[in-house]
């Protein structure tokens, strides 16, 4: 099944700060939101950023998947949507960490609604460039 959301991001960290950025609750919630993650199999988490009159602001999760520092998949279960969000890292032979995001299972109704996919591309390029600045940062 083709990812309906699908970005690449470089950074010239080691792969394990970028690891470290993915699993670590206080470091995720430098550029995503607020969370209770820890990168267990199994664990069911929350990632809670501030409501709006659309949204609740609540997005629960369960890992599905933690091989470090390669892969890290989880359940994204917000507004009524379940995906799944799957990170794989790759370091280059340029020594450049390579982080892959896929996001899938969109339903059919939020892929045919204009923008909504898109929007979904712009707030992970969004949290993408701020696990850049977090990741400057060490």
């Amino acid at each position: 099944m083709k990812p309906d959301v699908s970005l690449d991001f470089q950074f010239t960290n080691s792969i394990e700060q970028v690891w470290n950025a993915l699993t670590d609750s206080d470091t995720l919630a430098k550029w995503i939101w607020k969370n209770d993650f820890k990168p267990i199999v199994g664990h069911k988490f929350q990632f809670r950023a501030e409501p709006n009159e659309w949204w609740d602001g609540i997005v629960d999760c369960e890992v599905l998947k933690v091989d470090e520092p390669h892969t890290l998949s989880y359940t994204w279960l917000s507004a009524g949507e379940s995906t799944t969000i799957t990170w794989t890292l790759k370091k280059g032979s340029d020594g450049i960490i390579h982080l892959h995001l896929d996001q899938s299972g969109f339903s059919e109704e939020t892929k045919a609604r204009q923008g909504a996919i898109e929007g979904a591309k712009y707030a992970w390029t969004n949290m993408g460039d701020q696990l850049g600045k977090v990741l400057a940062e060490l």
